[in-house]
């Protein structure tokens, strides 16, 4: 049994470490990643304000084994960024990632979004598979990308 709820300031050192350990097992701890973003210890502070949104998931002993979240994409009209996919390796295969994806896009149509767009890394092959079946697809790289080191660009209508 699982549990959704939003992040709180408590739940930091526990995505911050989930999100690296993700990363450094895709050889993905590199600069131009999130690895290295100076708000990654501190996200509770980003999330929760505005426009912008993230969701950890915990285990039936309250152990935080995923998250995922969102933002306002400002490049792109009635769009939100799909941001911080990530599980723990105990539930990966699990069919979480789908059904976390499947969550985040209902709390993006309740704040009135009409697009998800993501960015990701060839790297994460397995991540793109999930994708494509939730039904993004695949676009050019925008000008405006952030993570300079994401090199697969990804979209789906909401609507």
């Amino acid at each position: 049994m699982v549990r959704y709820r939003e992040m709180v300031a408590a739940d930091n050192d526990a995505v911050a470490r989930l999100v690296r350990n993700n990363l450094e097992k895709h050889n993905l701890d590199i600069p131009g990643t999130v690895y290295f973003d100076k708000g990654l210890n501190h996200l509770s502070d980003y999330y929760g304000v505005d426009e912008r949104r993230y969701f950890v998931i915990e285990d039936s002993q309250g152990k935080v084994i995923g998250g995922i979240g969102f933002a306002k994409l400002d490049f792109m009209e009635e769009t939100a960024e799909l941001q911080k996919l990530y599980l723990d390796d105990s539930v990966k295969g699990s069919g979480l990632g789908y059904e976390l994806i499947s969550f985040v896009e209902d709390k993006m149509r309740a704040a009135g979004y009409k697009y998800s767009y993501l960015e990701t890394h060839d790297n994460l092959q397995a991540a793109i598979h999930v994708y494509e079946k939730c039904g993004y697809s695949e676009i050019e790289k925008p000008k405006a990308v952030v993570h300079s080191a994401m090199n697969r660009f990804f979209k789906k209508s909401l609507i």
